[in-house]
Parts: C-alpha cells; structure tokens; sequence
C-alpha cells in the first residue's frame, strides 16, 4: 500500500472531573508494519462510548497511573487493508477495539475481541445499534430483564447509545415503557418518534412525583445505564417480582470521590426483586442471534438508529467530551476522514 501519514490522538494527561481536548495530543505517525498473526486495518467508524473514561482516569484501578502518551481506544468499524492473520482477509470489515488513529495493527484480540461484520449492514448501523451498544441493548431487554408484554419498563439515558435502542424495543415486545431523558428535545424525541408513552425530564421534573404519576401501581423494570438518584426512586416503586438491569452508571464515571450506593436495597427482599448487571461482550457469541432479530426491524423503519455523528478524527475529544455532558442526541458516533497522503 502506498506510504501514508497515520495520524493519531495520545493521551496528555488524565482526567479529572471533566473532559476536552486538553486531555489529549494530537501527533502523526507511520503506518505500522504487519507482523505474523496481526492484520492492519483503515479505521472508518468511531462507537465514542462512556466506559471509555475509566480507562483514561487517574487511579483506575486504584493505585495505577494514567495512561498518559497511550493512544486511547475506542470501539471500531473498520477495513481491512493488510492481515498476515488467518482468520481476517484485505477487504473484511470488522468490528472491534481499535485505537484514536487512522491505521491499526492488531490482532484481533483485547476485552471485546474483533468480529466480521455481516456483509450488507450499513457501517454506521455496525457501530452503532448493530455493534455492542445495539447487543447490550437487546440483550439487555430480552435476556437480563425478561420482559413480558404489558408490564411498565422504565428507563435511565432513554435517548442516549443504550437506552433509544433498548427502550424502542421494550416497546416493540409490547411494553408500557417509560423514559427518563436530560432534556426536551430528547425527551420529545422518545415520545414522537421512539414511540415510547411518556418521558420524564430530570432537570426540570420531579423525577419520583413523575413516577407516581405515570405508574400509580408502581414499575416491573429498571433498565439503568445512569446509576445515583434514579436508582434509588425506582426500588422504591418496583413491584413484586420486578426487575432491576445494570448495564452503566455514567454518573459516577467522572465523580472526584466514590458516590453513595442506594440506600434502600431493602426494597428488593420486600418484593422479591431482582437486580443483574452484565456486559456486552457476554453475549459476542450471540452476536447473530441480535443481528437476525434487529436487521429487519431497522430495514423496515420499525426500529429507528437516533445517530449524534461527528465527522473527523480531529472531533474524537469532542465527542467524547459532548457524550459525558450529555449534548448528544442518541448514539454517539465519529465518521472517520481520510488521512492525508505522506
């Protein structure tokens, strides 16, 4: 391949409490060789993600350092230009953990491991609601909450990655769903176009007063990708047998000391509750089974991809610094442009 400029973001200095662009460095490179078992790819989408920031923040784990002058890593749809590994040819594309640049060397391996994206699915759509945010979403609603038709399903971070999917498709399973958004145009979202039957705005409502209003008799799921207050108002309205789904708590992500956990997990013994985290990638090797039920809800308008996209490697601390503040609309993503030729 022709010789080009990789150009990458490192890592200047932790976080603390916030993000910018001051956080990171912006530098170039070239475009690293191929050794035996790795394949090189073209980076063309950029999953900015929240679970990002416990890996750029000081003390994370306990008594570790930063990982300053690290290029940081983000979740990835990429192409395949170079492989000397078996299982990846020139031309594939993957999904994976790929790094902030334009070129990367791996191979294949890492916490969520790299994976063939199914030919015809629309690259925005595998970094999105077909990629890890898209199976935390169904597995989340379908598998860990054990949904039934009819019962009331709230949600935290209703319009954001996780949550537009998750809660579209509790409706979808014929779910009484109720959103719990940061703003009205995401809370008008939920309700115009999502299709859910009511949405609370925490920064101008009473959350727990809204609860009550809309589910007198009180809720059967929590789905949770926010963790603090929400958590705790709604233990205090689950109802027998109801279910609590842990799958973020982005509130806490940037916190300057540990939060208080609820105060009330009592609550779950009253009523034989259940409360379950998870991870995405326990469910990689289902990966088909999501992609098989989603596609064609997606295809046919039923399902819809609420997309927040930048384009630009250069915008990649942005993104992530609009998805902790929570400007983004849906799915936080990066459209990758082309790099420069050397």
């Amino acid at each position: 391949m022709p010789t080009r400029v990789n150009r990458r973001w490192l890592i200047a200095k932790p976080l603390d409490g916030r993000v910018s662009e001051a956080n990171f460095r912006w530098t170039k490179s070239t475009v690293p060789r191929v050794a035996e078992g790795q394949f090189l790819v073209h980076n063309r989408w950029l999953s900015v993600d929240p679970t990002q920031v416990l890996l750029l923040r000081r003390g994370n784990p306990p008594g570790s350092a930063a990982p300053v002058g690290e290029v940081p890593w983000s979740l990835a749809v990429s192409e395949v230009v170079e492989s000397r590994h078996p299982s990846f040819s020139p031309g594939d594309i993957v999904h994976g953990e790929m790094a902030w640049e334009d070129y990367t060397l791996t191979d294949g391996t890492g916490f969520n491991p790299a994976f063939k994206v199914p030919d015809g699915v629309p690259l925005n759509w595998a970094a999105g609601a077909l990629g890890l945010t898209g199976l935390v979403a169904y597995f989340g609603v379908h598998d860990v909450a054990r949904t039934k038709p009819g019962e009331t399903f709230v949600i935290s971070g209703a319009a954001g990655g996780v949550g537009s999917i998750a809660s579209q498709l509790a409706k979808i399973y014929g779910l009484r769903v109720i959103g719990i958004a940061g703003s009205p145009a995401k809370c008008d979202w939920l309700v115009r176009e999502a299709g859910v039957d009511a949405a609370i705005n925490y920064h101008e409502e009473d959350v727990g007063k809204r609860l009550t209003e809309l589910s007198p008799e009180g809720i059967d799921i929590f789905f949770d990708t926010v963790g603090g207050p929400s958590l705790e108002l709604a233990l205090d309205r689950l109802r027998p047998g109801g279910r609590v789904v842990l799958c973020g708590m982005t509130s806490q992500y940037l916190a300057e000391s540990p939060l208080p956990g609820p105060a009330n997990l009592v609550q779950l013994i009253m009523v034989n509750g259940r409360m379950e985290g998870f991870l995405g990638r326990d469910f990689l090797p289902r990966r088909t089974e999501a992609f098989e039920a989603m596609l064609p809800l997606l295809r046919s308008g039923r399902l819809k991809s609420k997309e927040d996209v930048l384009v630009g490697l250069r915008e990649a601390p942005k993104g992530l610094a609009r998805l902790l503040s929570g400007e983004n609309v849906g799915k936080q993503l990066l459209q990758m442009d082309e790099p420069p030729e050397s």
